[in-house]
């Protein structure tokens, strides 16, 4: 919605097979959003057909059985909702004004979104693998255009869960949505100093991400990280530690396996400071010599 009119209503189902094959150690893959026989036979030829072609690769393969998930665990992913499309136009609507309605200073609006999705995933491989789960996902959104002083800044705030119960009211996103969009107006530049400094959640996640590309599999085997030799050393202040938990229950990004069917575990990515993983997927632990980390 925007200025409480209705400017797009969608509605979407959809669904996608994908398949890699390996021959002679030679990797081959395509996929198909035609879920029919005769596509399905088509998508596994096409697969055949490049596997052919590409150059053997002795670390390509299918992941290492004893790393498999042939038991999932259930981590309370799959919340349905019956939200009818009024309902849903209301919620966006009731966010978008509550943040009009913050402060005089918020002059326009770029609306408010609601969405639910439903999805469900299947992975099965030669090693006789077979799991799948289903899992929701509800948002709700708004954005907003404040204006001080000839300034005018943007910003938008949501919430997001895997049930509508966990989902904050539509007053709170709206009042989040000003209070952060009135925090942008007004910068002031510094000084040059040492300070400390407090990172949103938001810029935190970005920050996070650049050390998960440092420490990914594939730029350790390319020597394409800064981070090449600290395995086992101190990157970080010995009161950092940062872990993974990919089995929290309802978790955005809990998940029991990753791409290739490997089992998800909680691990110490950092622990006091000290890097003690390498994030890995199949191919990079072979090229590196280790194993795979369901990543």
């Amino acid at each position: 919605t925007r200025y409480g009119e209705v400017e797009n209503v969608e509605f979407n189902s959809d669904g996608a097979l994908g398949i890699t094959v390996y021959h002679q150690n030679r990797k081959g893959s395509a996929s198909s959003t035609d879920l029919s026989p005769q596509a399905i036979a088509r998508t596994v030829q096409a697969a055949l057909d490049i596997a052919r072609y590409t150059s053997p690769d002795p670390c390509a393969g299918v992941a290492d059985k004893e790393l498999l998930a042939f038991e999932a665990p259930d981590l309370d992913l799959f919340h349905p909702a019956e939200v009818s499309p009024d309902e849903a136009i209301e919620l966006a609507a009731r966010a978008e004004q509550a943040a009009l309605q913050a402060d005089k200073r918020i002059t326009n609006t770029e609306g408010g979104s609601f969405n639910s999705h439903y999805g469900v995933k299947v992975f099965g491989n030669s090693h006789g693998m077979l799991q799948g789960y289903c899992s929701t996902r509800h948002s709700l959104s708004s954005c907003v255009i404040a204006e001080e002083n000839g300034d005018m800044e943007r910003d938008y705030a949501y919430t997001i869960g895997r049930a509508m119960s966990d989902l904050q009211t539509p007053e709170w996103v709206g009042a989040d949505c000003a209070r952060r969009t009135l925090s942008r107006l007004s910068p002031r530049k510094l000084s040059t100093m040492k300070a400390p400094v407090i990172f949103a959640n938001e810029v935190a996640t970005g920050l996070f991400g650049h050390l998960v590309g440092a420490i990914a599999g594939g730029s350790v085997y390319r020597k394409s990280t800064f981070l090449l030799d600290s395995l086992g050393k101190q990157i970080l202040p010995d009161w950092l530690t940062i872990e993974e938990h990919p089995h929290l229950l309802k978790g955005l990004a809990s998940t029991p396996f990753d791409s290739e069917g490997v089992r998800t575990e909680r691990r110490d990515i950092i622990k006091d400071g000290i890097l003690t993983q390498w994030l890995l997927t199949s191919y990079s632990a072979r090229k590196l010599g280790l194993k795979s980390t369901g990543h």
